[in-house]
């Protein structure tokens, strides 16, 4: 009966339906009638207090190794610096033929009575290389006035200089520089040096020196062309220049083909959308068009800029501007008159741009009346005109007109630029005009013949700003 109680007991355990509320009791039973060995109580004990103790042990020994580890590291640093002081000392100590035994050094010979160096050592007495003569111990070389020059540091065991850096292993002082390459101090000037014995004071130096070279007007390019010659794979860019004063510029190369060849420096840029008029000029604004002319004037008059080309000898100009007409401008009409036959005076309605003193002509940019006209007032180039131009502009000229009616205003003639040959704009009796070389460089070329002259940009008008005016918006110059 008891046998098929207990097994009824343990079917209940397996079985699936157990309700959770019994389970704590149907485990009361099955202890109770199985009667399970219990386990002594001092087992038990031993066992929670194993527990308690296995994880403080582990922390100590842990820790233990740690210390042990840190004491080894320090001893190895300690025996490292120990090491470097008695190498600092050994040599001056085998040099004296009275130093101690306990080195390793013969008293009488000041050589170490031990050597492993090569063939020929004389282990059992003085401990010289009979090949060599030299103290392997010691680094002595007893035949070349103590000069250690195969075995170990090349230090002069008398001097106490290393022949190869040039340091004294006692003082520490580098015998060429007069640097202690410990306190980083030069003896001599008491320059103070950093922790690689390089002074401060000597880093300045180079730097002043470097600085000199850099600015050297002979270690520098002098133009953009020469730049070029010197490195052909240059590209365009801004590039340090000398000047011929011994300065040095910042100034822009365009080393890509202009004007029929490379290696232009430029000499001056404008752009009236990020630059202020220059001095001198007066600000046009019409809406969103902006333009630099002459100042108020009743009569006749030029504005007047120059660009120094910085002392390069040049044979080539290359450059371009863009402007806007103004109320009636004429070009040249009334040729004959005096004042068109001056470059000195307002011999163009337009831009003059000349070389030097006394001026020398290179370009002149003319406003006509009108594109639709071969009036006197037009542009020489137009279809059918007869106007005549000045003998000392011969061809070196463009001219274009904003107004596309044979009548003019007092008005901003736009969008419509001057001298820029856009072809949509380049229209009528105009478009002869727009039919030249380099479209829309301007271009000149002496040849053989160099200068140094500065190049000078005018605004010119030969009546009051009231009534015309030429003024632009930009441009830019090179030379080569």
């Amino acid at each position: 009966m008891e046998r098929q109680q207990k097994q009824t007991i343990y079917e209940d355990l397996n079985h699936n339906s157990i309700i959770e509320t019994n389970v704590y009791e149907l485990c009361q039973v099955a202890t109770t009638e199985e009667r399970r060995v219990k386990q002594p109580e001092n087992i038990k004990e031993r066992k929670d207090k194993e527990v308690m103790w296995n994880k403080p042990i582990i922390h100590t020994v842990l820790l233990s190794l740690i210390v042990i580890l840190l004491v080894g590291i320090f001893c190895l640093m300690l025996f490292h610096i120990i090491g470097k002081d008695t190498i600092s000392t050994t040599g001056a100590t085998a040099g004296d033929t009275t130093g101690a035994t306990a080195t390793g050094v013969n008293a009488t010979t000041g050589v170490s009575s031990t050597c492993t160096c090569t063939t020929g050592n004389n282990t059992t007495s003085t401990g010289v290389n009979t090949t060599t003569g030299v103290n392997t111990t010691t680094g002595a070389n007893t035949t070349t006035d103590g000069v250690n020059t195969t075995c170990t540091t090349g230090v002069n065991v008398t001097t106490g200089v290393n022949t190869t850096t040039g340091v004294n292993v006692t003082t520490g002082v580098n015998t060429t520089t007069g640097v202690n390459v410990t306190t980083g101090v030069n003896t001599t000037t008491g320059a103070s040096t950093g922790s690689n014995g390089s002074p401060s004071g000597a880093v300045d130096d180079i730097l002043l020196i470097a600085q000199k070279l850099y600015n050297d007007s002979t270690a520098l390019p002098t133009s953009c062309e020469q730049l070029k010659i010197q490195h052909p794979t240059t590209g365009s860019g801004y590039y340090i220049l000398a000047a011929a004063n011994g300065s040095t510029y910042t100034a822009y190369c365009k080393m890509g083909l202009l004007c029929g060849s490379i290696g232009w420096t430029r000499i001056t840029y404008f752009n009236i959308y990020g630059q202020s008029c220059p001095s001198g000029f007066r600000l046009y604004k019409s809406g969103s068009y902006k333009a630099c002319g002459r100042p108020v004037t009743n009569s006749g008059s030029c504005a007047s800029v120059q660009f120094p080309s910085n002392g390069i000898s040049y044979s080539q100009i290359c450059g371009r501007v863009h402007g806007y007409q103004y109320g009636s401008t004429d070009a040249i009409k009334y040729v004959s008159s005096s004042y068109r036959k001056d470059i000195n005076s307002y011999y163009v309605d337009g831009v003059s741009i000349t070389r030097g003193s006394p001026r020398q002509h290179v370009w002149t940019l003319m406003a006509g009346e009108s594109e639709v006209t071969n009036s006197s007032g037009s542009c020489p180039c137009n279809t059918g005109s007869s106007v005549s131009v000045q003998s000392f502009i011969s061809n070196n000229y463009f001219c274009e007109s904003g107004n596309t009616a044979s009548s003019t205003s007092n008005t901003l003639y736009k969008p419509d630029q001057l001298w820029d040959h856009y072809s949509y704009y380049c229209r009528s009796l105009e478009s002869p005009c727009c039919n030249v070389p380099y479209n829309p460089w301007f271009h000149r070329d002496y040849g053989s013949n160099t200068t140094t002259d500065y190049i000078e940009l005018r605004v010119c008008g030969d009546e009051g700003t009231d009534d015309e005016d030429s003024p632009v918006r930009f441009y830019e110059i090179y030379v080569k």
